[in-house]
């Protein structure tokens, strides 16, 4: 004779759905580790050092015309100086910005007083109506940073990419027309405003949209300026 197989739900089961069913979203806990730190910071009284740096930065072109090939497309126009700028004292105004501005960082982020955020390299790029910046990281530091010099309407935003590849490898289905949790984001972009500084992980893929800027003449250009930072042992 089989044995008989039971039809009705054991009662632990029972008392177990009843319990999920009042469970509260305030009981589900989320701890973030490992975050991808982006800072931004808008310098004030920035219209008198863009204006000098605009200048510096037309004159170094007009100097090195050829410039340099990086993640930019001279083809289309675009212009890549080369990266030893803030040796210059043409641009020690922004220097001293983003020196100050590291010291912030590194009270921020509890970094070791002994030790310092230094420039290893600066240079700019001009991008005119066409041109953008392919996706690149930057080796050999540790924070990359640019500031926005000139950056007309439609210039071309920065377009930050989630490093963990593995989250490319399956999509997920969101509500539609809500927007997802920022947590959830792959991509996320900025609009390029004069005078504003964006530091970033060094590693962290980016890259700029085509400047599709209507502006006449050099007005349409987007122009930035970029450093690498790695840290030193104060002298």
């Amino acid at each position: 004779m089989g044995h008989k197989v039971a039809r009705d739900t054991p009662d632990h089961v029972a008392v177990d759905s009843d319990s999920a069913a009042r469970l509260s979203d305030n009981a589900l806990k989320v701890t973030r580790y490992f975050p991808t730190l982006v800072f931004s910071l808008d310098l004030p009284d920035s219209e008198s050092l863009n204006a000098h740096l605009i200048e510096a930065i037309y004159a170094e072109r007009a100097r090195d015309d050829s410039g340099v090939n990086k993640s930019n497309f001279p083809e289309l126009g675009s212009w890549h100086s080369h990266v030893r700028l803030h040796k210059d004292d043409t641009f020690a105004g922004l220097v001293q910005q983003v020196d100050a501005v590291s010291d912030m960082m590194c009270r921020k982020l509890g970094y070791h007083t002994s030790y310092r955020l230094k420039i290893g390299t600066m240079w700019s790029i001009i991008n005119p109506p066409g041109s953008s910046n392919r996706a690149h990281i930057h080796p050999g530091c540790i924070w990359s940073g640019v500031y926005y010099v000139q950056a007309p309407k439609n210039s071309g935003r920065i377009e930050f990419i989630d490093p963990r590849t593995q989250n490319m490898m399956t999509q997920v289905e969101y509500i539609p027309g809500t927007r997802r949790p920022r947590n959830c984001w792959t991509k996320v972009r900025y609009q390029p405003v004069a005078g504003r500084m964006l530091i970033f992980p060094s590693w962290l893929y980016h890259s700029v949209a085509p400047n599709r800027s209507r502006a006449k003449g050099k007005d349409a250009d987007r122009i930035i300026m970029s450093f690498n930072l790695s840290q030193e042992k104060r002298r």
